[in-house]
């Protein structure tokens, strides 16, 4: 009897977070594939919308463009780098599972004209907004007791953050609110620079913070990140107090940015994935471009030049900003994160 009990084979227990770890890489497979599919039906649905402004079908101009770019494409692949670099949470997961359903009314909001039907509609964004700022908060509340990452876990929870204040802009400008003032399209720009200047720069900041730090302490880019997080309500402020507080900020932004390029490309070139090589290293070729007609705007704008218009600022730095920077970035920094093997997670 006991000679067959010790034949038995018995069953193998692996050792503590082996398998947490395999799991864990699968779990950021799937949350990629998720982010990957949502991305690719959200620039579908964007082209399609784009082409009927174009013919007619609809009336929207390129600053209304520029920013459902957001909710159908750099918002998806922004919370899925933000879940890779921080870890699932309960406010994370429920707007991931709203998301495609408040990008839809987000595009019903701007096939409305401005008004109650166009406002409601933009309340389901805002309600996706509003539980990642949540799950910001939670990231700002955690971020001085967490390890090294203390900074990287600081400015994702900022990114969220600003998606909060962007959503409740873009409920004014549908409903056709002028908050303090602001007339068109400066409320519905300012929706767009907390989509794009504030939560998905950020986030790119972050996952770039991360990855230099496992060379050693960076404390001139965590600086350089600190700018770059907090610059862009000092821009928004601007519009209300000062022009020339406008600009000042404004350039330091670009300055910042230009910046964070640069380490970007550094990082391009090195990248594993040759995907995401490419992808960084055109990220940040975008940038110089875009930032250097940003800054020109900026100083024109302060000399009461108009060699830049606001509409041409959406159809040029909007573009290369979203299409050019935001977007590659975030999706190589994803493709990069995905091509680490579980056995490289657990050096």
């Amino acid at each position: 009897m006991d000679t067959t009990l010790r034949r038995r084979p018995e069953k193998q227990i692996p050792p503590y977070g082996r398998n947490d770890k395999r799991d864990s890489y699968r779990r950021k497979e799937q949350q990629h594939f998720w982010a990957a599919g949502s991305a690719t039906i959200g620039a579908a649905v964007w082209a399609g919308t784009a082409v009927a402004a174009r013919t007619g079908i609809t009336r929207m101009g390129a600053v209304e463009l520029i920013f459902l770019f957001a909710p159908l494409v750099v918002v998806p692949l922004g919370m899925a780098l933000g879940r890779a670099i921080s870890g699932p949470g309960w406010y994370d997961s429920a707007a991931s599972r709203l998301q495609p359903l408040g990008a839809a009314l987000a595009v019903m909001a701007m096939w409305h004209p401005p008004g109650r039907n166009a406002a409601v509609a933009a309340l389901g964004w805002m309600l996706v907004c509003g539980l990642l700022a949540g799950g910001g908060l939670v990231e700002l509340i955690r971020a001085p007791w967490s390890d090294a990452d203390r900074s990287v876990r600081a400015a994702l929870g900022v990114a969220k953050i600003d998606l909060a204040v962007g959503g409740a802009w873009l409920v004014a400008s549908r409903l056709g609110m002028r908050p303090m003032g602001i007339q068109e399209p400066i409320g519905l720009l300012t929706a767009v620079h907390f989509h794009f200047a504030g939560f998905a720069t950020a986030t790119i900041a972050a996952a770039t913070l991360l990855s230099a730090e496992k060379r050693g302490p960076q404390l001139w880019l965590k600086r350089i990140v600190a700018l770059i997080v907090g610059l862009p309500y000092v821009v928004a402020a601007g519009f209300l107090i000062s022009p020339a507080m406008k600009m000042g900020a404004a350039l330091m932004f670009s300055v910042s940015v230009a910046v964070l390029a640069l380490v970007l490309r550094d990082f391009g070139k090195r990248a594993q994935d040759p995907t995401a090589r490419v992808l960084l290293q055109g990220a940040s070729a975008a940038v110089f471009a875009g930032m250097v007609l940003s800054g020109t705007y900026a100083i024109a704008e302060l000399l009461g030049s108009d060699v830049l218009t606001i509409l041409q600022m959406a159809g040029t730095h909007g573009i290369l900003n979203a299409v050019g920077f935001c977007m590659p970035g975030l999706l190589g920094w994803l493709v990069e994160n995905s091509s680490q093997s579980p056995a490289s997670n657990r050096q």
